[in-house]
């Protein structure tokens, strides 16, 4: 089941990089099929198999042997581990089916933010129907409180809002992010998520400076840092709480 689990993942994350290319450019993800950006050589099944293709063709387009990116294997990895680890820790439950979607989401969204330093609304309105979904069939299996679920989302949006107008230092679509993450993690699950989403960001910007890896106008995209938080968060959150409640 956990090299199922695992396959799975590595599947959609091959569509994740489908997504992440095609959103910016506000084209459809589901027309045309995919293709070379090279050449636009109409990749066959056998071009598609998730991280073993590129390995075989190593790296390049079977046609124009233009050379393909490492980050669409390391995306198809990055979901399977992902799944696999929430297989492990939730088993085939209603929270691994939902937090699998949202880290998937979370993805795209924090790929396409580090690539392009926007967040696009298809992909947090898309966060918020899935939400809504994981919310009221949580609530119809009496598995989660919907008041919870809601002040989650309101302090994830509220506080990173609040951010953003004292500091001008991130845009709203974090927010958005920040929000979209609250609903599934509810009121502590949002808070820590928000406290690790500023240390990790924190621990990112001081790597940044003292390697000089950017110019001082570097605009360093927050949203990853969030989504990193959340998933965190999904997987260990109650045993960060504990741990912390048990300091005192």
């Amino acid at each position: 089941m956990y090299l199922l689990v695992l396959i799975i993942g590595l599947c959609i994350g091959s569509f994740l990089n489908v997504c992440i290319y095609r959103i910016p450019r506000e084209e459809s993800i589901a027309y045309p099929s995919s293709h070379c950006t090279s050449c636009g050589y109409e990749l066959k099944f056998y071009d598609l198999i998730p991280v073993l293709s590129y390995i075989f063709l190593s790296g390049r387009c079977r046609k124009c042997k233009e050379k393909v990116s490492i980050i669409y294997p390391l995306i198809e990895i990055l979901n399977g581990l992902i799944y696999l680890i929430l297989f492990i820790k939730f088993g085939l439950t209603f929270y691994f089916i939902f937090y699998s979607i949202l880290s998937s989401l979370l993805i795209v969204i924090s790929i396409i933010d580090i690539k392009t330093k926007e967040v696009y609304s298809s992909t947090t309105i898309l966060g918020l129907v899935i939400a809504i979904l994981y919310i009221l069939s949580g609530a119809y299996f009496g598995k989660i409180s919907i008041i919870n679920s809601l002040l989650g989302g309101l302090i994830g949006y509220g506080i990173i809002y609040l951010i953003i107008l004292l500091t001008h230092g991130m845009g709203e679509g974090d927010a958005d992010i920040a929000g979209v993450c609250g609903l599934f993690l509810g009121l502590k699950g949002s808070l820590v998520s928000l406290f690790l989403a500023i240390i990790i960001g924190g621990i990112v910007a001081s790597i940044i400076l003292i390697f000089k890896i950017k110019d001082g106008k570097y605009e360093m995209a927050f949203g990853p840092c969030i989504a990193l938080g959340c998933i965190i968060s999904c997987l260990y959150g109650e045993l960060l709480i504990n741990l912390y409640l048990n300091m005192f």
